[in-house]
C-alpha cells in the first residue's frame, strides 16, 4: 500500500518501475536466447527462438523508452519547481502504453506476430502507443511554458519526444502499398525510421544527463554555452541524417551513401571532445564518487567513447562491407543499449530515488563492478564472434553456414558466461531500488 500511495503521489515514478519491470524481462529473455545460440532448438516446442528474440527486444526497448519518459517528467517538474501541465495525461499516457506492451508480450508468447523488425507486433497495437506518445507531446510543451532562454537539455526533451512521433508513425510506412511496392525504397525507409528512432530517444536521456551532471556540479553553465547548443545541433543533425550508414548495401542513391558517411564522420568531433575533456572528468570523478548516480554517468561516458569508436568505424563504407550483418553489429547495439542507455537511466533513477546511503556501499560496489566487467567481456566476445563471421562471409563462402557456427561456439560460450554476469549485476542492482521503494515520500 505504501508503494501504490508514493506511486499516486509521484506518478512519473510508475514510468521507473514499468521499466524496471520490463528491464527484468529483457533479461530473462536474452540469457534464454544466448543459451539457445549454445543449444539450438532448446524450447523449440514452446519457447522458440522465434519468440525469445522479440521478447528480448521489445522488453529491452520499452525499458529505454518508459524509463527516458519518467526521467523527462520528474527533471522536468524539478527543474520548473512546479507539477508537470497535467497529471491525469500522465496517467492515462502511463497506461495506454503498459497496457500495450503488456499485451504485446503476450501476443508473442502465442506466436501472434505481424509487424517489422523492432515492432514485431500486429500494427494494430502500435496505435495506443503512438496516441500515448501524443499526450507526452502535449505534457512535454505544455509544461515548458515560454521558450526563451532555455537550457540546451529542454531542446533535448522537445527534439526527442517531437521527432519520435515522426519517426514512429513513419515506421509503418509499409502498411501503405505504394511505400511497400517497391522492396528498396521499403526497405531505405524502414531502416531510416529505425535509425532515427533510436536518436530521439537518445535525446530524452542525454538531456535528462545533462540535467543531473548540472545538478551534481551546481553549475548549469554548460547548459547555456555555446558549445553545448552546437554539440546538440549536431546531435539533431546526426539524428535526421546518420540513418543512411546502415544501407551502404542497397542499391540506393549514391548521394544518399556520402550523406550517411559524411554525417557519421562529424562524430569524429564528439569522439574528440570526450578525449579532450577526459582528465577534467577524472579530477571530477574523484569529487562525487560517492554519489551512486555519478558512477553510472561516470561508467556510461566511457561506454559513450567504446561505441562511438566502434560505431565511426563501422560507418566507413570499407569496413561496413565485413561488419554489415555480423556480431559486431550487435556489439555495437549492446554497447549502446547497456553500457550507454540503460546505465545513464540507472543514474537518474538512483537520483530520483535519493538512494545513497541506503543500501550497502559494499553490495553496490560488488553489482556495479560485475555488471561493468561482464559487459566489457560480452561486449569482446561479440566482437570475436563478429570478426570470424566477416571472415566467413567475404573469404570462405565453401564453409557450410553450420560449421561456420560451430567455430563460433567458444566466442558464444563466453557470450553467455558474461551475460549472465550482466543479469546477476542488473537484478541485484533493481532488487537493491524495489527494495528501498519507501524512499518515495
Amino acid at each position: 500500500m505504501e508503494l501504490l500511495d508514493n506511486l499516486k503521489n509521484k506518478p512519473a515514478n510508475k514510468f521507473f518501475f514499468f521499466g524496471l519491470f520490463l528491464l527484468g524481462i529483457a533479461l530473462f529473455f536474452g540469457l534464454t536466447g544466448a543459451l539457445q545460440y549454445l543449444v539450438p532448438g532448446l524450447f523449440k516446442e514452446n519457447l522458440s527462438f522465434e519468440k525469445v528474440r522479440p521478447l528480448h527486444v521489445t522488453a529491452a526497448v520499452f525499458w529505454i523508452i518508459s524509463s527516458a519518459i519518467g526521467a523527462v517528467y520528474h527533471f522536468m517538474a524539478e527543474r520548473n519547481e512546479k507539477p508537470i501541465f497535467s497529471k491525469t495525461l500522465l496517467n492515462i499516457q502511463f497506461y495506454l502504453l503498459s497496457s500495450s506492451v503488456t499485451l504485446i508480450l503476450i501476443t508473442y508468447l502465442f506466436g501472434i506476430f505481424g509487424g517489422r523488425e523492432y515492432w514485431e507486433f500486429h500494427p494494430l497495437l502500435a496505435i495506443p502507443i503512438g496516441l500515448s506518445w501524443v499526450l507526452f507531446i502535449i505534457n512535454v510543451f505544455k509544461s515548458i511554458g515560454s521558450f526563451k532562454k532555455l537550457p540546451v537539455y529542454m531542446w533535448m526533451w522537445m527534439t526527442g519526444a517531437a521527432f519520435f512521433l515522426f519517426t514512429f508513425l513513419e515506421s509503418y510506412l509499409w502498411l501503405i502499398p505504394f511505400f511497400r511496392s517497391t522492396i528498396v525504397a521499403d526497405m531505405t525507409i524502414q531502416w531510416k525510421s529505425y535509425g532515427s528512432m533510436v536518436g530521439c530517444w537518445n535525446q530524452l536521456i542525454y538531456g535528462s544527463g545533462i540535467y543531473l551532471m548540472d545538478k551534481i556540479s551546481g553549475n548549469q553553465k554548460y547548459s547555456y554555452s555555446r558549445i553545448g547548443f552546437l554539440l546538440y545541433f549536431l546531435g539533431l543533425f546526426n539524428l535526421m541524417f546518420n540513418w543512411s550508414h546502415h544501407i551502404y548495401t542497397l542499391p540506393t542513391a549514391k548521394f544518399i551513401q556520402y550523406i550517411g558517411y559524411g554525417v557519421s564522420m562529424t562524430e569524429l568531433i564528439i569522439l574528440g571532445r570526450i578525449i579532450w575533456l577526459w582528465r577534467s572528468s577524472l579530477t571530477t570523478a574523484k569529487k562525487n564518487y560517492h554519489l551512486y548516480s555519478y558512477r553510472f554517468l561516470l561508467s556510461a561516458d566511457i561506454w559513450i567513447l567504446l561505441t562511438l569508436a566502434l560505431a565511426i568505424a563501422m560507418s566507413v563504407p570499407a569496413i561496413n562491407v565485413y561488419t554489415h550483418g555480423t556480431h559486431i553489429t550487435v556489439a555495437h547495439t549492446m554497447g549502446a543499449t547497456i553500457g550507454i542507455n540503460s546505465l545513464l537511466l540507472l543514474s537518474f533513477i538512483f537520483d530520483v530515488f535519493k538512494i545513497k546511503e541506503k543500501i550497502s556501499a559494499e553490495r553496490f560496489t560488488f553489482a556495479f563492478f560485475t555488471l561493468n566487467i561482464s559487459l566489457f567481456i560480452f561486449w569482446v566476445a561479440l566482437l570475436v564472434a563478429g570478426v570470424l563471421k566477416a571472415d566467413w562471409q567475404m573469404h570462405h563462402p565453401e564453409i557450410l553456414f553450420a560449421d561456420m557456427m560451430l567455430e563460433l561456439r567458444p566466442a558464444f560460450f563466453v557470450f553467455f558466461i558474461a551475460g549472465t554476469g550482466v543479469a546477476i549485476g542488473f537484478y541485484m542492482i533493481i532488487y537493491k531500488i524495489v527494495k528501498h521503494y519507501r524512499i518515495l515520500k
